[in-house]
């Protein structure tokens, strides 16, 4: 079966996953929830695309510090990226909402209502 070639490297689909510890993908009744921890770094900073069913964010930031009476220099830097394919049936009109709270950003995607479980009515042929 292995006898045809991959198209695709070993590492083209491992950040299209929640495998890190620093992102967090999960479904809701209504919504699908993406968590990616941004610590350090602070919301103007985030940049969050959404584009074919993929998320994609980066978040930098960088901090110097120079004190010439005490001859000490330090530099302090963040740097985050992520790319997740959001999975499932997605309302795509429905605007998703970004927020950032203590060092993790939230993005939520409205679920299409034709993606949403249904309680189907039983009926007898008596």
């Amino acid at each position: 079966m292995n006898r045809w070639p991959s198209i695709f490297g070993e590492d083209d689909f491992t950040s299209l996953t929640s495998a890190s510890n620093n992102l967090d993908v999960y479904e809701t009744e209504d919504e699908v929830v993406v968590q990616a921890n941004v610590a350090g770094v602070k919301p103007d900073d985030v940049e969050v695309t959404f584009e074919k069913g993929v998320l994609y964010v980066r978040a930098d930031r960088t901090e110097e510090e120079d004190d010439k009476d005490k001859k000490h220099f330090s530099k302090s830097s963040w740097s985050y990226s992520y790319r997740v394919s959001v999975p499932g049936m997605i309302d795509e009109k429905a605007e998703p909402l970004a927020e950032v709270s203590n060092g993790v950003l939230e993005v939520k995607f409205k679920k299409a209502e034709a993606s949403k479980p249904r309680k189907l009515t039983v009926k007898s042929r008596e």
